[in-house]
């Protein structure tokens, strides 16, 4: 069974982390109330065997949690590709969901496709940020597959570079596995269309927060996201980039309990 710590009481929010990270960088999701159950991937300590870290292969393993709870149905929380292992938790376990939060969500698993023309013109709204010059310099580098540290893009994962994000940063950067990513993407972890069909029958409510200012998902492709559910909700955070509960604190918080709370 896949590790979880508790944060908070009340109505539990099973939240699963991006990045092939421990869910220890997502904090307290800027004071979310409620029992947060963070949940750390399998492989994000770098134990075991790669071949097992693969998202789908861990679908399994977050179903024990909610047994391990005793919850007949669960609301779940994703932040970046850990919306990758919902949307796959969702292919084999649609009984099982109450509600869905996507915060900020990898676009992979349901073959969401972003253009460097898209992604360019998010990049282009930091054109005052005094770090814009180099940040776009290695975002074009990369276009031509150049050997471009993927670190050099930090800055536009945060709305504001400044001390609380440069920590937050070097803190996911030590808890980061080399390859660990690339694994939990390997070839096989879903099928898209298959995907699709299965979101298309989840008929609960389910919310997707997308940053203005998110090079990794634009507002376009969050209102996407959300049209795959017949329930679906976009929700755009204006000052917000990939970490929206760090950008917009309070936004987020309430903008997340009132969906919450709602029905």
């Amino acid at each position: 069974m896949l590790t979880y710590r508790v944060e908070g009481d009340g109505t539990p929010v099973v939240c699963i982390p991006g990045g092939m990270l421990p869910a220890a960088y997502l904090g307290d999701l800027g004071g979310l109330s409620g029992r947060l159950i963070l949940v750390d991937p399998r492989g994000s300590d770098g134990q075991g065997d790669p071949a097992s870290w693969r998202c789908d292969r861990q679908v399994a393993e977050l179903e024990a949690v909610r047994d391990h709870l005793g919850l007949e149905r669960m609301t779940l929380l994703a932040h970046s590709a850990g919306a990758s292992l919902v949307t796959q938790y969702v292919v084999q376990h649609p009984g099982r969901i109450a509600k869905l939060v996507l915060v900020t969500p990898s676009p992979s698993s349901v073959g969401i496709q972003l253009t460097a023309e898209r992604r360019r013109r998010v990049l282009e709204l930091r054109k005052d940020e005094p770090w814009y010059g180099e940040v776009a310099a290695a975002f074009e580098a990369l276009q031509t597959g150049g050997d471009v540290e993927r670190s050099a893009l930090n800055p536009i994962g945060y709305a504001r570079w400044d001390g609380e994000a440069q920590a937050q940063q070097a803190f996911e950067d030590e808890l980061s596995v080399p390859g660990a990513l690339g694994a939990y993407y390997a070839d096989g972890a879903f099928d898209p269309a298959e995907t699709r069909v299965a979101l298309g029958q989840l008929d609960v409510p389910v919310l997707v927060i997308s940053g203005a200012l998110d090079l990794a998902l634009d507002t376009a492709a969050g209102a996407e996201f959300a049209g795959l559910f017949p329930q679906g909700e976009a929700v755009v955070l204006e000052g917000a980039a990939h970490h929206p509960w760090l950008d917009e604190r309070d936004a987020f918080v309430g903008t997340v309990e009132r969906f919450l709370t709602t029905g």
